[in-house]
């Protein structure tokens, strides 16, 4: 997959898994990369940035806990206004998805078959 098209939709992915109920950092990287039959692969240098700029926006909510083990991580969870803006991104990526359908799938100007 194009590096620039994973980076740009991260945190639109982040906030579809997100609906399914709370994870952390590491289960929401993996959720992905299920969802995605491996096809699409997470670093910590995108997906922990991603997770930052969708909470500094109030459409995720981290919240500390203490595991079995004793380690912290943080959970996140979507907010109401992630699920509003989960909900404006889907319809975009819809639209451009069909725009970008027709484009390519479409004759080049004036050539006829």
């Amino acid at each position: 997959m194009e590096r620039e098209l994973l980076k740009g939709n991260t945190p639109t992915m982040i906030l579809a898994v997100l609906c399914q109920g709370p994870l952390h950092g590491y289960a929401i990287a993996r959720e992905i990369e299920r969802r995605s039959d491996n096809q699409l692969k997470f670093k910590e240098g995108t997906l922990y940035p991603a997770l930052h700029a969708l909470e500094y926006d109030g459409w995720i909510k981290g919240q500390w806990e203490t595991t079995s083990q004793g380690r912290k991580r943080k959970v996140y969870t979507i907010t109401q206004a992630g699920h509003a803006e989960l909900k404006r991104r889907h319809h975009a990526w819809t639209e451009f998805a069909n725009v970008m359908a027709q484009v390519i799938g479409g004759e080049p100007h004036g050539q006829q078959g």
